[in-house]
């Protein structure tokens, strides 16, 4: 990856699990100054603890400070148990990036006095290898260069969608968040389709495989509608109408679809409450 610009000065990472350990191999690569990078776990992986010490990147600081940027990336039910250890990093500048799912901006506030510049984000699974959707809020006290900042850190990751109302990241939860296990569904019922119709199963399995992930790159590589790819590709009378005419039959994907994003959605509003 080339360097990112507008990345912060100094930056600690709260967490390093699966998905702060992504996103700090993102940075790194996109050129944040291992030197003035700290991270804060009490149980490090031993990979993880590797990455910092061959990177120089200081662990869990015995004389916690304020930080310039912080990054929550802990687990969403572990905030309370770490309000306490988090309290000494938040200082009156702090701008505060939290991928915690279902905490609002006035939940990490109530939990951290004191906390003021806030950005929540919605990253999801694909971000761990630099190709995520993510959707981000800012708090109205976070400035422009702060915004940048987190901009800089998110786009590390693949797609940032910035939204101006906090209670679309539900709905962002339900469509990209939780979108990557829709697809790898899709896969997996393909490939069991396929098996149906007499295939091999590791046959069957490559080929879902590679469908589904070429689709998606010829979606993202061409800028082409969705929709008007499936009809470029779809010949009247031929094998895929015959496919699309059992999927679309009475809206049966597209209700479905719709039902589960809604669903999800709902769900993502009782966690936030």
């Amino acid at each position: 990856m080339a360097n990112v610009t507008g990345l912060p000065a100094s930056l600690t990472l709260f967490g390093a699990g699966k998905m702060g350990g992504a996103m700090l191999r993102g940075w790194l690569a996109g050129g944040l100054d291992p030197a003035r990078t700290t991270v804060v776990d009490p149980h490090l992986s031993p990979e993880m603890a590797m990455l910092c010490a061959e990177r120089g990147i200081a662990v869990n600081p015995a004389a916690p400070a304020p930080a310039e940027t912080l990054v929550l990336a802990i687990k969403p039910q572990g905030l309370a148990e770490a309000a306490a250890a988090l309290a000494p990093f938040v200082g009156p500048g702090t701008l505060l990036v939290s991928v915690l799912a279902g905490k609002t901006i006035a939940d990490l506030k109530a939990r951290l006095p004191g906390l003021a510049c806030v950005v929540r984000t919605m990253p999801n699974l694909p971000a761990s290898i630099g190709r995520g959707a993510t959707g981000a809020v800012a708090s109205p006290e976070v400035s422009p260069g702060q915004r940048a900042a987190a901009e800089a850190l998110l786009a590390c990751s693949g797609l940032v969608e910035w939204l101006d109302d906090e209670g679309l990241i539900d709905a962002v939860t339900a469509l990209s968040g939780s979108g990557p296990a829709y697809v790898f569904l899709l896969a997996e019922t393909l490939a069991a389709a396929g098996i149906a119709a007499g295939l091999p199963a590791e046959t069957a399995a490559r080929l879902a495989r590679a469908t589904v992930s070429g689709a998606g790159a010829l979606l993202e590589a061409t800028g082409t509608e969705a929709g008007q790819l499936r009809r470029d590709v779809t010949s009247p009378g031929g094998t895929t109408a015959a496919a699309l005419a059992v999927l679309m039959r009475e809206g049966a994907m597209p209700d479905l679809m719709r039902e589960a994003v809604a669903a999800a959605a709902r769900r993502a509003a009782e966690l936030s409450g």
